[in-house]
Parts: C-alpha cells; structure tokens; sequence
C-alpha cells in the first residue's frame, strides 16, 4: 500500500512536471499573446476613433465608447492569462517579478522588458478607469492616453518575443494590427474622413 502511494505521488509530481514544462503552456502563452494583441488594437482603435470629431450616424460615439471599455476589459483578462502562462510556464526562466519590473529579467531581458513596461502602464491605466468618478478629466486623460504606448511597446514586444512572427498568418495578425491602428490614426487627423460642409 506505501509503494503505491509513493508510486502515485511520483506519476502526479511528473504530471505536474511535465505541465510546467510542456508544451500546453507554451501554446496557451502563443494563443492568449495574440488574442491580447488584436483586443488591444480594437481597443486603441475604437479609443482613438471615439475622440474624432467625426461620428458616422449608423456608428454613434457612444456605441464606440462603450465598446471600448468592454474590450478594453476583455483585453485585461487575457493580459493576466498571457502573464500567469509565461511566469508559470519553466521552459524558460520568466520570474513573477520580471513581469512587473522592466528590463529585471535573464530572457531576452530588453524585449521582455518592453512587455514588463506596456503591463505597467496598463494596470495604471485600468486602475485609474476604476476611479475615474473620483478624479478629473485631466490627470485621468494623461494617465489614459499611455495606453497607446503600452499597445505600441507590447506590439514590439511580441514581434521580438514572439515565435510565431516570421509565419504568414502570425505576419497577417501583426501588420494587420498596425494597419488598423494606423487607419484609425489617419481617420482621427481628419486625413481620411472630413467633414461635411453644412450650408444655410
């Protein structure tokens, strides 16, 4: 009975091994890597396009606002999956403090470093949208706009990072989230959609 009690502990300690170093986590850190890129570009998207001057009517601003805020949340969820996959993840040495530190890491310590920089700046961002009923609009808004930079360094991030970069559909993902949040960009500046003249 006590050889097949420590025979079942030793096949669960090697499942639970070969887990932490197999490659169900290595996919899942891949999947929820890509999935967290493309909400935060629609999330930056439809954060940039809701400030434009220009609203189409079949597209409110307020129907573009409050999309934003419901990705945004979706965004942060997979952010906090894609972090616990790389930290818990043993193929490689990611340390939980790596992934709040920038540039604190042993793997690939400047590319790592750009992801520990855009979760920084995205949990101030979220925290601040928490309670934004309690703060004014202008430290809220210079707090909320490094959300652009959090995208833009977790897009490096994954392109440097990212074992997938160099296969067409992971290309397709990556340049197509740069396109989009380009266009919205030139949208925003009025270089696309301008508007119309009204006259009495």
């Amino acid at each position: 009975m006590t050889a097949s009690l420590m025979s079942g502990r030793l096949m669960s300690g090697s499942t639970s091994a070969s887990f932490l170093n197999g490659p169900e986590l290595w996919f899942a850190n891949r999947g929820t890597g890509f999935v967290l890129l493309v909400l935060l570009t629609l999330s930056t998207m439809l954060g940039v396009l809701s400030t434009a001057r220009v609203s189409p009517r079949i597209w409110p601003r307020m129907l573009s606002q409050g999309l934003h805020r419901n990705v945004s949340l979706l965004a942060v969820t997979f952010l906090a999956a894609h972090v616990v996959t790389a930290v818990v993840d043993t193929f490689v040495d990611i340390r939980w403090w790596n992934a709040f530190v920038p540039f604190s890491g042993t793997y690939k310590p400047l590319w790592l470093g750009f992801g520990s920089f855009a979760l920084d700046l995205l949990i101030a961002v979220t925290a601040t949208s928490v309670v934004r009923h309690r703060m004014s609009h202008r430290p809220w808004r210079a707090v909320h706009v490094m959300a652009y930079a959090a995208w833009g360094l977790g897009l490096v991030h994954g392109l440097q990072m990212g074992t997938d970069v160099a296969t067409v559909w992971g290309a397709a993902i990556n340049y197509g989230c740069i396109g989009v949040v380009l266009v919205a960009v030139l949208v925003r500046l009025g270089l696309l959609v301008r508007p119309k003249l009204v006259t009495v």
